[in-house]
């Protein structure tokens, strides 16, 4: 059976071999074969152009070669589709639902399918919460000028399609999970590199050879061995910069979810960082205002912040900037919006996003033919910019 996965391993097996070293052994990967990469000792599975290079699952990386030495590269994907991190709770897919998400038409289509419940509304409605506008507001203060981008646990590659539009062309994209970097490849950040690896384990990632910039956003909190995972963020990056953002406080009382730590702990990892208050980082898109650095005493009863350890843009360095709309981009209607009413995903995202939003996202709009007119042909007059930093206005995915 040949689909839209086995076209697109077939044609990507060569070129994502480059820059990547085996996690098992540390040698450089080959390809030997389309949609195969060797290392000397075992073969690692390409699918729709992501290379698997995760460790500890040897069962599920022998199926998935398997299905591509059959030639059944959607069956290789079938495989690794179901697979998930060690955080998630809900249930496996059918096979049937499975195989129906190859070819999904949408984002919104593949998630349900896909069953990512929570995780699903989460990517779907990425562009309207407030923890999004903080990575915007951060990535505009502290831009990768143009330097090699890598995000680790980019998920769905939301920060990597907002790069590409403005005008950002190297950047890789690392998660665990294989069906959100198919989501990415598929609906969000198609001409992103991307790579399924586990970051706390064995780097599969060459330096790129010069600077870098290596990003992490609403993530970092989840992982263990953080010190290990920010020591080698800052090798990559070689000076180049490292930003880390969301990163949840312990000390709030209640219930946090992952593994957070108190800023003290968070700044230890990366001396000398600026630091931020997620919040203030939304504040200040909103206003358009520079955020201001706060002192870890500073950020004691703040629920998140932010940690950017990066040197200055070169001077002359003025790239489209993340927290403003790209002109001549089609803008349309936040779909949280029905009938001009706002209506939230469900009572979970409303729960943690809802408070936040509700600072930007008016209960009630009225977008009159005429600014919908101009938001369609991206024709920023103020009024559609205005709507476009408050949500209201989204440059989404073609398909989503």
């Amino acid at each position: 059976m040949r689909g839209p996965a086995g076209r697109a391993t077939a044609a990507d097996a060569a070129p994502a071999a480059a820059g990547l070293v085996s996690p098992g052994n540390g040698a450089p990967l080959r390809s030997c074969g389309p949609g195969l990469l060797s290392d000397g000792e075992r073969r690692w599975p390409v699918v729709a152009g992501v290379p698997w290079l995760r460790t500890g699952r040897e069962e599920l990386r022998e199926r998935a070669v398997r299905r591509i030495e059959e030639g059944d590269p959607d069956g290789a994907a079938l495989v690794l589709l179901a697979d998930t991190d060690d955080w998630w709770d809900g249930p496996v897919p059918s096979p049937g639902a499975l195989r129906a998400a190859l070819r999904a038409a949408t984002l919104r289509e593949a998630v349900t399918l896909l069953g990512m419940g929570r995780v699903g509304t989460y990517f779907l409605h990425r562009w309207s919460d407030p923890t999004w506008l903080a990575v915007l507001a951060l990535t505009a203060r502290h831009s990768p000028a143009g330097r090699p981008v890598l995000e680790l646990a980019c998920g769905a590659g939301h920060l990597l399609r907002e790069l590409h539009l403005r005008g950002h062309r190297d950047l890789t994209g690392i998660d665990v999970v294989f069906a959100k970097l198919w989501l990415a490849r598929r609906f969000v950040a198609p001409r992103a590199r991307l790579v399924c690896a586990d970051v706390t384990a064995s780097w599969p990632l060459l330096p790129p050879g010069r600077p870098a910039y290596v990003a992490c956003h609403d993530a970092l909190y989840f992982l263990p061995r953080k010190e290990e995972v920010v020591r080698r963020a800052v090798a990559y990056a070689a000076g180049g910069g490292v930003v880390l953002g969301h990163c949840h406080n312990a000390l709030l009382p209640g219930p946090v979810a992952g593994l957070p730590l108190d800023p003290a702990g968070w700044c230890a990892l990366l001396p000398g960082a600026v630091c931020y208050d997620d919040a203030d980082l939304t504040r200040a898109l909103l206003s358009e205002t520079p955020p201001r650095p706060r002192t870890p005493g500073e950020l004691a009863g703040c629920e998140a912040l932010a940690l950017v350890g990066a040197p200055p843009p070169p001077p002359g360095y003025g790239p489209r900037s993340p927290d403003r709309p790209v002109p001549g981009r089609p803008l349309r209607p936040n779909p949280l919006y029905h009938d001009g009413l706002l209506r939230w995903p469900g009572e979970r995202w409303r729960d943690e996003y809802g408070p936040g939003a509700r600072a930007y996202l008016p209960e009630r709009v009225a977008l009159s033919p005429a600014l919908l007119a101009d938001a369609r042909a991206g024709r920023l007059t103020p009024r559609v910019a205005d709507l476009a930093r408050r949500r209201v206005l989204l440059d989404l995915p073609e398909r989503w």
